[in-house]
């Protein structure tokens, strides 16, 4: 009763243009009169099943202000409040929708589900200065936070980033923060690229061989690119890491905390060499063989045999009992098929499955993941390649070479997210001005190239529209040897993403993002992100090898 009184009491702000620093852009602000300080008396209510977002925000709050604020059910009114509330009537927002209120005596955030109160938590955090994101006590003499109304809800349900720890493995505390920059831009899919040709980086209990041997690789390549092995230059140092089965749990918890769902990669049937180093009887020849030391892509690939496919399943069970969200990536592309064709034995079998050549091969092994990951009510989702040879029954499509396959598999009934190179793979250059860039694998990507895609392909038919689920950045890391180099890819160009997939088109303006940018770098700055600054002729690095 007393929580409904004081939502009673709220008045509306009244109407005010003067632009607010959120990123991603809400669907719509209304500035109100005046503002909310924070002081020492100030409380938090929140619903009894939501304690732990009260407690969230308090965090949030009390390293830079040094404010220790109660959490508690509704009680005597206080003269501070701020209200955490999940409300039915406003379920028009949607799972993720928040609507938030502040006015000079309370703030008030309601959600018809929680994720959409740490949506509204995110917006707030950015609502007060910069430097409420230290870790300690600082001099503000003022925690305010302007009088505004906002109603916010994503554009898409699918809002990722991508991070490959096969090509240089990172550390779990980096995982932790990148996670947690994900939620800040309310980002809601980390695709985990967990196995590569140059490392597999997930304990599996049943082969241990998979880490023992295939997490270590005995030196990296260097310097620019070469396909040529006579021009190829290595470091000559070990390169090598895996995280544990607990290590993951922890993660996965640490991010459902902040409403990430992760989605782990496990390459297949190309990108194997590291697992096929561990036991050499999955590839086609049998050879031994060692974990890739070049980039590239290796011509090693998985035997398409049914031991081999046990294994990977027992790879994926394995998986699925440390990652709970719906959704498992098998990765599928660039799979070369030359030991395929060369082998009697692979070709003898695709006679014996009825099938027209290796594209259907592939197709027959993706199907066998499909279907036994739909029995255990999980869904398959691959890169645009496993639509060669036909598509599985229940599998969605991550489209990266261009739009089309996504398209196509829209069309198709299938769900699709978009990440194409031309506007989501960031670890492609920033400038033309090599000199002054780290090494890059190539490409070309500004800034203002990823705000202006638009994940819904325009002549996409209405009635296939609901199968794009939305869009993710990509960050391969060959050229990204350290935790500060894949920040400095990273962002701000994941900040104009995560407004490409939360804001509504009408709503989006790159010089206005400009503009909201600037006090949102300063929040990065604080957060210990080596973003590339927007006018930049600072290499990020050391350039030594290959940055």
């Amino acid at each position: 009763m007393i929580l409904a009184l004081a939502f009673l009491a709220l008045g509306q702000p009244s109407v005010d243009t003067v632009p607010i620093s959120v990123i991603p852009e809400p669907v719509s602000i209304t500035r109100g009169t005046g503002e909310f300080v924070l002081t020492p008396g100030t409380m938090i209510w929140t619903d009894s099943a939501t304690f732990n977002l009260g407690y969230q925000l308090a965090g949030y709050l009390e390293p830079a202000t040094g404010i220790e604020l109660p959490v508690s059910t509704p009680g005597a009114l206080t003269a501070k409040i701020i209200i955490l509330h999940i409300d039915p009537s406003v379920a028009r927002l949607g799972p993720e929708g928040y609507r938030l209120l502040v006015e000079p005596e309370r703030i008030v955030i309601t959600a018809p589900e929680a994720a959409g109160l740490f949506y509204g938590i995110q917006t707030l955090r950015q609502l007060f200065p910069p430097a409420i994101f230290r870790d300690a006590v600082v001099g503000t003499p003022r925690w305010s936070v302007p009088a505004v109304t906002i109603e916010d809800y994503p554009r898409f349900s699918w809002r990722g980033a991508h991070l490959d720890v096969g090509r240089h493995f990172m550390s779990k505390e980096f995982v932790k923060k990148y996670i947690d920059l994900l939620a800040l831009h309310k980002m809601n899919r980390f695709h985990w690229h967990l196995t590569e040709d140059q490392g597999w980086r997930i304990e599996i209990k049943r082969y241990p061989r998979l880490t023992e041997i295939g997490a270590w690789r005995r030196q990296s390549m260097i310097g620019r690119f070469s396909s040529d092995p006579d021009r190829q230059t290595f470091d000559g140092a070990r390169h090598g890491g895996f995280y544990t089965q607990d290590d993951i749990r922890e993660i996965v918890a640490y991010a459902q905390d902040r409403f990430v769902t992760i989605v782990p990669e496990i390459e297949m049937p190309g990108h194997a060499q590291a697992a096929i180093a561990a036991y050499p009887w999955l590839g086609v020849t049998g050879d031994s063989v060692d974990v890739l030391t070049a980039w590239g892509v290796s011509p090693y690939i998985l035997n398409p045999t049914d031991s081999v496919v046990t294994f990977m399943q027992d790879v994926l069970t394995e998986v699925m009992g440390l990652f709970p969200g719906a959704f498992i990536h098998i990765g599928g592309d660039e799979a070369i098929k030359d030991q395929w064709n060369a082998s009697s034995r692979v070709q003898a079998r695709i006679r014996r499955l009825h099938l027209q050549n290796e594209q259907e091969m592939q197709s027959w092994f993706i199907r066998q993941m499909d279907r036994f990951l739909s029995q255990r009510g999980r869904r398959l989702i691959g890169w645009d390649e496993i639509l060669e040879g036909g598509l599985a029954e229940n599998a969605a499509v991550m489209s990266w070479r261009g739009i089309s396959g996504g398209v196509a598999a829209a069309r198709a009934g299938h769900d699709v997210v978009m990440a194409p190179t031309s506007n989501t793979y960031f670890d492609y250059y920033q400038s033309r001005d090599l000199l002054n860039e780290p090494l890059a694998i190539g490409g070309f990507l500004p800034l203002d190239s990823v705000y202006a895609f638009n994940p819904m392909p325009p002549d996409l038919e209405p009635q296939y529209r609901k199968h794009i689920l939305g869009a993710q950045g990509q960050l391969w890391t060959e050229y990204m040897a350290t935790p500060k180099q894949v920040e400095y890819m990273a962002y701000p160009r994941t900040s104009a993403l995560a407004e490409v997939v939360w804001s509504p088109p009408e709503r989006k303006n790159y010089q206005d993002f400009l503009a909201r940018l600037g006090p949102h770098l300063e929040r990065l700055q604080i957060l210990d992100v080596n973003f590339r600054p927007l006018q930049s002729r600072i290499r990020c690095c050391a350039r030594t090898g290959t940055n």
